[in-house]
């Protein structure tokens, strides 16, 4: 029975679902475990918080809030761009997410929530953020 400290790398196996059942991500599927280091903070606090009182071979269920997840909905993270800032050729489809980057040059995910002749509504939130998320996780390994 081997307990998880900090700096322990993990190997997991998870499903993860919405309140309404559906899939969002597994790595069931893809057939490939997730590895990190515990502590790091690469993961939702939530998810790295479930995994900390596990044995190898151990499956659970947890439900984690947004506060331990993506967060609540930000209502800041909309934004307005003008049109001009998108090629010509570019297709606006509502709810799509789109990839671009910040001022600062960094990478930026966003979603169209509403077009107009002259702007562009962009919501920064990340996708799962507001939302209660499911996770059934199997520890398979812990290395010191």
């Amino acid at each position: 029975m081997s307990k998880i400290k900090i700096g322990n790398k993990v190997k997991v196996h998870y499903v993860g679902t919405l309140e309404d059942g559906n899939e969002f991500d597994s790595s069931v599927k893809r057939e490939k475990p997730l590895e990190f280091v515990i502590g790091e903070g690469k993961m939702i606090p939530g998810f790295e918080n479930a995994i900390r009182s596990m044995d190898v071979g151990e499956k659970k269920n947890v439900k984690i809030e947004p506060k331990e997840g993506y967060g609540d909905i930000n209502p800041e993270a909309e934004m307005v761009v003008p049109r001009t800032d998108f090629p010509d050729n570019f297709r606006f489809i509502i709810d799509e997410t789109i990839k671009g980057k910040r001022k600062d040059g960094q990478p930026a995910m966003a979603k169209i929530v509403e077009v107009t002749k002259k702007e562009v509504m962009l919501d920064m939130n990340h996708p799962l953020a507001g939302k209660e998320l499911n996770f059934e996780i199997e520890l398979l390994e812990i290395e010191k």
